[in-house]
């Protein structure tokens, strides 16, 4: 059946990208897509939410995916949320006819935005936080993704499950965001750090046949502080920093996601 099913997600993609079909693939239903995740799927940093409290936007990926599939979405992704949170409540639009899943998680399972607050304290060596999110990413996250996504193969078992890394934050050359409080030895300390995190997420996504959509090319030359930066610095509010902003979702994760498909 996962066969069929990316049949049919395949075509639904290539009438959207205007490509030649055979006959028979013009004829394919629409396709029934759950956006599972945290504020990197949900488009927290965007705006134009249709949901304030998880900050689901219009603009996000999911939205502009299931715009150009001329898909029916099941809005899950939520501000915040963990793989613990994703299994308690966002999982239940999955079923047997659910097509397509996308999901962004983990950062916030190893305090990922900790670690970030943490190197803005002026004088203060945020390594051991970097550290400890690491460890979370080795040590601990791997059996909570391993949870996750066995419930998102029983409960979706014909859907093509595609889950979706993060990108490095920083550019990593001077000490240009936070009032400069960052410097570029933290920024590459951290891009190391998010690389530990995508390990981890891209093992766990393998190990159980889904496909890992790495986005850290993709944002090559538009992170924090690059001059056509995809990505927030630190904002008011608070909340959105170090988020996408919309060309991050329209140029970044759509592309890397629509290539994959």
């Amino acid at each position: 059946m996962r066969t069929s099913r990316r049949a049919s997600i395949l075509a639904a993609a290539s009438l959207t990208l205007s490509l030649a079909l055979p006959a028979a693939a013009e004829a394919q239903t629409t396709v029934d897509y759950v956006a599972l995740g945290d504020s990197y799927s949900s488009g927290g940093g965007v705006g134009s939410y249709i949901d304030a409290a998880c900050r689901r936007s219009e603009l996000a990926y999911p939205s502009l995916l299931a715009a150009e599939l001329g898909a029916e979405l099941a809005f899950e992704a939520c501000f915040g949320a963990t793989a613990e949170d994703l299994i308690a409540g966002q999982l239940d639009a999955l079923d047997h006819d659910t097509d397509l899943v996308t999901l962004t998680v983990g950062g916030n399972d190893v305090d990922w935005n900790k670690a970030i607050v943490s190197c803005m304290v002026p004088a203060h060596d945020c390594t051991g936080d970097i550290e400890r999110s690491e460890r979370l990413a080795q040590e601990e996250l791997p059996a909570l993704l391993d949870a996750l996504y066995t419930e998102i193969g029983a409960r979706s078992p014909n859907a093509e499950v595609y889950v979706l890394g993060y990108p490095r934050l920083f550019s990593a050359e001077d000490a240009c965001d936070a009032f400069g409080l960052i410097s570029a030895v933290e920024q590459r300390r951290m891009n190391e750090g998010a690389d530990t995190l995508s390990d981890a997420i891209e093992a766990a996504a393998l190990a159980h046949g889904f496909v890992y959509v790495d986005v850290r090319d993709r944002f090559e030359g538009h992170a924090v502080c690059d001059d056509d930066a995809w990505l927030h610095g630190l904002t008011y509010p608070v909340g959105d920093s170090y988020h996408p902003k919309s060309a991050g979702h329209a140029e970044g994760y759509l592309p890397a996601l629509t290539a994959a498909l």
